[in-house]
């Protein structure tokens, strides 16, 4: 990243300024100005999330907020009700409470003597999901959106459940924010109510995935806040991006689809990181489309941002199975809407093991069935739902994984094939239980044998028809089913084969079913469907269209201990224990414009024994330390989820320490029913 070091206009900021709720309770922000003659007002953009603008983001916020300032904006970084130095509580993400207080923050905002009265929202991620969700509640000031990383569908396609699967993610997630909605404000900032704070914070926490269990189902705990449920509610102009190593890649596609307003889609190779920081590369000069999106939509500048494709994306090209990568080599395509008129949805029928064209399929015999029940080993080697790229958490090489699937398979490719978009398997299947899973994967397997992971899908078989209203399967019944994958944009060569593997679990990165099941494929109907990009059509862009990573330096940070990072299988062929365990220690860092020392270590462990699926364990842990002279805290957290055929059980731990001594300790023990989960 090339750090500007002169910007249009000078900048100012002020560390902590609190806004007012209409419940009395105050949110803490920062906010940097541009410097204008005469205090002239200028429009605001507004990120609003719970991960600590004093210390845990203020690295990240320092690099961009400055930045789009210089431009000639306020920027104000909010954080919610109950996290850093804001007061209240956080009980859950996404509340009503949460969008209320948005829609204050705005008011408040718009409303002050330095900014004109034109507001923005942006984010990555939690931020992303806040513009989004408040975009659809039409405050009066919000003119604009710019979103990364984010979901139009809090149930089907965030961190909870895929295709009515849990994602062990539910698990994950409700352990960072266990953490994250316990750590006290800093006292510098706050003075002596700190403890106060903290405490409030302690006494009314709870593990967050209790309620994530409760519903199993898209009801409207889900439905609120989902743009999905009606896309007619976002009334302004959107820039949404993400990247096809993130969980999120499907909503930018969708949001271009479902939404009528001015809007421009954009997915890199990254993962769950901003364009200008993006991971793997290449990076992009992010910040610069942004500050052009603001001009626009925001002062009213003719500078043709809606000019151009819908859709820019990197098309990837093939690559060798990693954990990680630095660089995804590709190219930039794009696409004048979307859904694309250029994109053909190409069926392939499934014929024995092999996936054949529909032209081929007439002379092959019909009427035949193959089955699959999948070992607890297969998805060891899945990496994560959303890839964060530390540690490295991309699949590997997935040969031993399809040693448990069933597999079909081209021929050598005589051509160059590129894919955009979501690829989709229909199947007829009967099952051995009432619930039973399939997860579809396409990989690209090159010459040698090496099969890398392209995309994949997962369906609960008892959501079949409906996420609200599932049914139980008929054991030896037929039934039609449909698999969505998740989008891609990638390049199969010339001599590679496209690879379609179905298991019936794909275990920790989708907690199993309640109990093993025999899956019976019926090939009659059975086919994979390609969202193939011709070849020869034009890339549509050129492809130095974007600008190098530009940004604001930060300020110093000062590493006090070495990171550590850590993504470990093991089995054991005494007593058959498997285990996956993650370390992500980031080391203990001060940070030298305030003092604050910090340190953060989560740690998750996921564990089965054999093909037991009464033996599934999952743990999540998280240590938290912030000091400073004369102050020292300390957050623990764990959270433990097990299963039978029947219930889930949530064992949880939290513990609070200053100066070395526990000040506050609560414990845990519940089950929730599993409902066709």
């Amino acid at each position: 990243m090339r750090f500007v070091e002169q910007l249009p206009h000078e900048t100012e900021v002020e560390d902590h300024v609190t806004i007012p709720m209409a419940d009395g309770v105050r949110l803490s922000a920062r906010i940097w100005r541009p410097v204008l003659p005469d205090g002239e007002p200028v429009p605001a953009v507004v990120e609003y999330i719970p991960y600590r603008k004093n210390d845990l983001t203020s690295t990240r916020d320092a690099i961009h907020h400055p930045y789009i300032a210089g431009h000639g904006y306020a920027c104000v970084r909010v954080d919610l009700r109950g996290t850093g130095e804001s007061e209240g509580v956080l009980l859950d993400e996404y509340l009503e409470q949460e969008q209320r207080d948005a829609e204050e923050v705005l008011a408040w905002v718009a409303a002050q003597p330095w900014c004109d009265g034109n507001t923005g929202m942006m984010g990555i991620s939690w931020g992303a999901f806040a513009a989004l969700q408040t975009a659809a509640r039409r405050p009066p000031s919000l003119k604009a959106i710019v979103i990364a990383s984010f979901t139009d569908n809090r149930y089907a396609d965030d961190m909870h459940y895929l295709g009515g699967a849990m994602l062990s993610d539910n698990l994950a997630e409700a352990g960072t924010m266990f953490a994250y909605a316990t750590c006290p404000p800093d006292p510098e900032v706050v003075g002596e109510r700190w403890r106060d704070m903290w405490r409030e914070r302690l006494e009314a926490a709870r593990p967050w995935v209790l309620e994530w269990l409760r519903h199993p189902h898209r009801d409207a705990y889900w439905q609120h806040a989902s743009l999905s449920e009606d896309y007619a509610q976002l009334q302004c102009p959107v820039l949404a991006s993400s990247g096809w190593a993130d969980g999120y890649s499907n909503a930018v596609t969708r949001l271009l689809a479902g939404v009528d307003v001015p809007r421009k889609g954009l997915i890199g190779p990254w993962s769950h990181k901003l364009p200008h920081l993006g991971e793997p590369g290449p990076a992009i000069g992010y910040l610069q489309e942004v500050v052009k999106w603001w001009d626009h939509w925001l002062k009213g500048v003719d500078n043709g941002v809606m000019e151009g494709p819908m859709l820019r994306t990197w098309m990837q090209e093939s690559v060798p199975p990693s954990t990680s990568y630095e660089e995804r080599p590709g190219r930039w395509v794009a696409e004048p809407s979307w859904p694309s008129p250029q994109i053909k949805e190409v069926v392939h029928p499934l014929r024995g093991a092999t996936i054949v064209t529909a032209d081929e399929e007439e002379a092959l015999p019909r009427g035949r069935t193959r089955t699959v029940q999948s070992p607890l080993s297969v998805g060891q080697f899945a990496g994560k739902w959303a890839s964060y790229n530390a540690p490295p958490d991309l699949p590997y090489d997935q040969r031993e994984e399809d040693g448990g699937s069933l597999v079909f398979e081209t021929e050598p490719l005589a051509e160059r094939v590129e894919i955009l978009g979501s690829p989709s398997v229909d199947l007829e299947v009967s099952a051995s239980a009432p619930v039973a899973q399939v997860t579809a994967r396409i990989s690209d397997v090159a010459p040698d044998g090496r099969a890398t992971r392209v995309t994949y899908g997962v369906l609960n078989l008892t959501h079949r028809e409906s996420d609200e209203h599932p049914e139980p399967l008929e054991p030896g019944r037929r039934y039609r089913a449909r698999i969505t994958l998740n989008g891609v944009a990638q390049a199969f060569p010339p001599g590679h084969r496209v690879r379609l593997s179905l298991s019936t679990s794909y275990w920790p990165l989708v907690w199993p079913a309640p109990e093993p099941a025999l899956l019976t494929v019926h090939e009659d109907g059975a086919a994979l469907t390609l969202p193939v990009r011709p070849t020869e059509e034009p890339d549509g862009m050129p492809q130095a269209s974007f600008g190098e990573p530009e940004g604001c330096r930060p300020p110093p940070v000062t590493r006090l201990t070495e990171p550590e990072q850590a993504w470990n299988v093991s089995r054991s062929l005494v007593d058959y224990h498997s285990a996956l365990d993650i370390v992500k220690d980031r080391g203990r860092q001060r940070y030298e414009d305030n003092g604050i020392e910090v340190g953060l270590r989560a740690c998750e462990r996921y564990t089965s024994v054999a093909d037991d699926f009464a033996s599934l364990s999952g743990r999540s842990a998280w240590t938290m330390t912030f000091s400073r002279p004369g102050w020292d805290v300390r957050v623990e957290t764990s959270t433990v989820l097990t299963s039978s055929a029947d219930t889930f059980t949530v064992d949880a731990t939290l513990d609070g320490y200053e100066d070395g001594r526990r000040v506050f300790s609560r414990t845990w023990n519940e089950t929730v029913p599993r409902n066709l989960a």
